[in-house]
């Protein structure tokens, strides 16, 4: 494996530091890197602040309880699906506000999986479990506590229209383990809720994704490098019932972006299992795979549109080796004819990923003229300057609530531009 490169990342811009070197792909750790940071102070503070320090124990005695693999995956079935909805309903204000921390917070959510994982890993039931049954319990966990078996819209008899939005963990957690991710709280905080928009009311439904390349490569039950993983799994059924789609990540400080163009290329950043990846993004059919795919959000509109107090860019800049050149060069206009990708706007990392591979899905389903869908990019979710240790801060929680109205509102600005044919520039 290539060294793990250190630098400034996309889908949050951050430098990372004292990355540890991942382990052996031969063995199978007993708990993983992202679970391993379980035990500093700062995700059982949030846990404890939350009241989600129960989730795990709970769910372990639970576990316990099974006389058979098939009553340990409805089990996993039952208690992923409501660390979901818990989550949904806490940062949507229903239900007790357990601990202190503030309800949008979508760092709960994150550790208690991740406590609920490390049960499953290390689980040895009297009846006997192979590794291929472990396998697929943590994938059902994986998919039930992200939302992504929880996609409902209602009949479209109802006039109403259907919104997908995706969110990720939080990432770059060795450069701070208290790190928050504005995209995933926005998913929390919109899932199932409806928004009025100038062509009636729209239904917004989301799911949270894994910062894991090898998820995007082929899943947790498929083998690494298959091409189709997580992403198209979940978007598949649904891209071609929704009115519009979006991917959400975090981006740069102090600024959105709706990024024009997605590249096919993974620039090699350490994932949040200190695994990087450096190659061509690996997909399905790579014969027919194109170097560039584009958003068909309504850039333009979206950019006009008042929706907050941070600014709102169009990004045009890629990054590329020109048609018949070696050497990499940033086009801030969009890609030239021929040329190889090695960053889109989103640059290099998952949340290029994740825009790439959900518009390719939309354009080999055939969508591309009819449904807009692309990425947004929100600000870099920031602590109060003087804040180095507190878990959160009155600054940090402002900027959090303000990125998620923001996504709301460029989202009703997408349909409403889109509702009036200005689905482009």
């Amino acid at each position: 494996m290539k060294p793990i490169r250190v630098g400034i990342g996309v889908l949050g811009c951050a430098l990372v530091a004292g990355l540890v070197a991942p382990a052996s792909a031969s063995a199978r750790p007993a708990v993983t890197v992202e679970e391993q940071r379980l035990e500093r102070a700062a995700p059982q503070e949030i846990l404890r602040r939350s009241g989600f320090d129960a989730v795990a124990p709970e769910f372990a005695e639970a576990l316990n309880g099974a006389r058979s693999y098939g009553q340990a995956r409805r089990i996993v079935v039952r208690d992923g699906a409501a660390l979901w909805r818990r989550a949904v309903e806490r940062a949507q204000g229903r239900g007790p506000a357990a601990g202190d921390l503030s309800r949008d917070d979508d760092r709960p959510l994150y550790w208690a999986r991740l406590g609920m994982t490390r049960e499953v890993r290390g689980w040895e039931p009297a009846f006997g479990l192979g590794e291929r049954q472990r396998t697929a319990l943590l994938d059902a966990l994986e998919r039930t506590s992200r939302g992504q078996d929880d996609i409902a819209y209602p009949s479209r008899g109802k006039g109403m229209k259907r919104i997908l939005v995706t969110g990720f963990d939080p990432f770059t957690l060795d450069r701070d383990v208290r790190i928050s991710n504005p995209s995933g709280a926005t998913a929390l905080a919109l899932d199932g809720t409806v928004i009025r928009t100038a062509d009636g009311p729209a239904r917004v439904e989301t799911a949270v994704f894994p910062v894991r390349w090898r998820d995007f490569a082929g899943g947790t039950s498929q083998a690494f490098g298959s091409g189709e993983g997580v992403v198209e799994r979940t978007l598949r059924p649904y891209l071609p019932k929704v009115d519009l789609f979006t991917t959400v990540s975090q981006g740069r400080v102090g600024r959105f972006d709706i990024e024009r163009t997605n590249g096919a290329w993974r620039g090699g950043f350490a994932d949040n299992e200190n695994i990087g990846r450096t190659e061509t993004i690996p997909v399905t059919d790579p014969a027919s795979q194109p170097q560039w795919t584009s958003t068909t959000l309504p850039y333009a509109a979206i950019v006009a549109a008042g929706t907050g107090r941070f600014p709102v860019y169009d990004n045009t800049s890629v990054t590329e080796i020109p048609a018949g050149g070696t050497e990499a060069v940033v086009r801030p206009d969009g890609p030239t004819p021929g040329s190889t990708a090695r960053a889109g706007g989103g640059g290099d990392y998952l949340s290029n990923e994740i825009a790439y591979r959900a518009t390719l899905l939309r354009d080999r389903l055939g969508l591309h003229g009819t449904l807009p869908g692309g990425h947004v990019h929100t600000p870099v979710l920031q602590f109060a300057a003087d804040n180095t240790t507190e878990v959160t801060d009155p600054e940090f929680v402002r900027n959090r609530l303000d990125i998620i109205a923001q996504v709301r509102a460029i989202v009703t600005a997408a349909v409403d531009a889109s509702a009036t044919g200005r689905t482009r520039g």
